[in-house]
């Protein structure tokens, strides 16, 4: 029987990267590509980071009961919606998967699929650390946009308070300090674990 890791952190933690590593390391892992209303970023790609739809598509899933889970962020631009879809691209019963998601998407797609088919993969990085790298990276947009990255670096810690960890079962943590020895923890984990 097949599992979906969920790999989770605060915004800035190395999650895309991450991410992008495993799937070049352990190729055997399928890929959960959630949907997002949100403007795509310069160096994304519809299908890989996200889906990219408008509300009409969301409405459509809905209308059919296939979104599993929907979180919706009131961002300096206006609502932005991310939401993952049972659009019959997950078949456990053949595959193992890797997704990026969030503490309430974890929980939302541990019910719908079951607690022991979905293995959280929780990422850490210091505070500072992480400032420093969202500053970084929204400095190299053509259009900077400061405003939401602080207020997704403020609702970061409300959204993965210890509190909220708990709550949701998180307790092995990987630190992401150097990255290709986070790398290695984590497939190593994700090997224990199938």
């Amino acid at each position: 029987m097949g599992k979906i890791f969920c790999l989770m952190g605060k915004s800035s933690s190395g999650k895309d990267t991450i991410f992008k590593e495993i799937k070049k390391k352990m190729p055997f892992l399928q890929t959960v590509t959630i949907y997002t209303t949100r403007p795509m970023r310069e160096h994304e790609r519809d299908g890989e980071e996200y889906f990219f739809v408008g509300e009409e598509a969301l409405d459509a899933f809905q209308r059919d009961n296939r979104v599993i889970e929907l979180r919706e962020y009131h961002t300096v631009h206006g609502i932005w919606k991310y939401f993952t879809a049972d659009d019959g691209k997950i078949c456990l019963d053949e595959h193992d998967y890797l997704m990026i998601g969030t503490l309430e998407s974890y929980k939302k797609i541990s019910a719908y699929f079951g607690e022991n088919k979905v293995i959280p993969v929780y990422v850490e990085v210091e505070d500072g650390e992480r400032l420093f790298r969202a500053l970084s990276r929204e400095r190299m947009q053509e259009h900077p946009k400061y405003a939401e990255m602080c207020r997704r670096f403020l609702a970061d810690t409300e959204d993965f308070s210890e509190k909220n960890l708990q709550r949701c079962g998180i307790e092995k943590r990987f630190q992401n300090i150097v990255l290709e020895e986070c790398l290695n923890e984590i497939m190593l984990y994700i090997q224990s674990c199938l």
